[in-house]
């Protein structure tokens, strides 16, 4: 670490579901961020932390920008907002869509607003012709003075080293931000009930999975070595906690044993996880359950 000599903290931001979580994971080489294919999947800015030569870069995943319809909705967007600003460069992430909807429109009135440095990240490249392409790095091009437009596709890696060498260019001289060995700066707690929530996304469908929360009550090591985990899972209504549990408690069975599986690996040891499932009827409206769940308004 005494060979980092500058730091750059980015900013990735773009609308929901447009791959932002999966280009952190992919940039930091490992899972930090929890992927699923709905919309509005991260609700918490995360840090990913990648040291590249004499640079440390701490990228900030936001959740996608989106019109909102519920107070934790207002508190994505207002993160999302906080952290398009006092950062050395942004990523506007988009999808290959030759038009700049009212989400990227905003972003860029909002780098343009702070006067940040900006890249323009088109992703998802692999699915489209290069035609297409090119008419999408035009009309971006003439929306806003990007100091650079670049195709990647984040789920087979293509594009990001040429990315990184872009963002290099960003970077201030200081110390690094972070330690040697960490990649992010979410408690162990925190990514637990991430990776549960994820099995949600996963395994549910609509509505019923957006409105759920997680509470980690136990986290604890035996002196052998497993770790002992009890979660509670909340959801908003009584017919969505049958859901959740599912005929027999199948679903929750299944759900459990996903996130077991991905805590063991992150945690490098054997888990023990029990789960429960209560309701908290319109949680996501309710200013003091949204605080206790870990999205702080402050």
């Amino acid at each position: 670490m005494n060979d980092i000599k500058k730091t750059a903290m980015i900013t990735i931001a773009g609308r929901p579901n447009v791959g932002k979580s999966t280009l952190m994971n992919a940039l930091v080489g490992e899972k930090i961020a929890i992927v699923s294919s709905k919309p509005q999947t991260t609700r918490n800015r995360i840090c990913g932390v990648v040291n590249r030569g004499d640079a440390q870069f701490v990228f900030l995943d936001t959740p996608g920008f989106h019109r909102p319809r519920t107070r934790l909705g207002d508190y994505m967007v207002k993160v999302v907002r906080d952290s398009v600003a006092d950062v050395e460069g942004v990523c506007l992430l988009a999808e290959p869509i030759a038009n700049v909807g009212a989400p990227e429109q905003a972003l860029i009135d909002r780098i343009k607003e702070e006067k940040l440095p900006a890249v323009l990240v088109i992703n998802k490249i692999d699915t489209v012709e290069k035609a297409q392409l090119l008419e999408v790095m035009a009309v971006y091009g003439a929306a806003h003075a990007f100091d650079a437009i670049i195709p990647i596709s984040a789920q087979r890696k293509e594009g990001l080293e040429e990315l990184m060498e872009q963002l290099e260019r960003y970077a201030v001289p200081g110390p690094p931000l972070f330690p040697e060995g960490m990649n992010t700066d979410q408690p162990e707690r925190q990514i637990v009930s991430e990776i549960v929530r994820e099995k949600l996304l996963r395994n549910l469908d609509k509505e019923v999975p957006h409105g759920t929360a997680i509470e980690v009550t136990k986290f604890s090591e035996r002196d052998s070595g497993i770790i002992d985990l009890d979660v509670t899972i909340y959801c908003e209504k009584s017919s969505h906690k049958g859901i959740i549990i599912g005929k027999s408690g199948a679903m929750l069975k299944k759900i459990s044993s996903h996130a077991r599986e991905d805590i063991e690996r992150f945690m490098g040891a054997k888990v023990y996880l029990q789960t429960w499932v209560k309701v908290k009827e319109n949680w996501r409206d309710n200013v003091n359950y949204i605080r206790s769940f870990g999205y702080d308004e402050q």
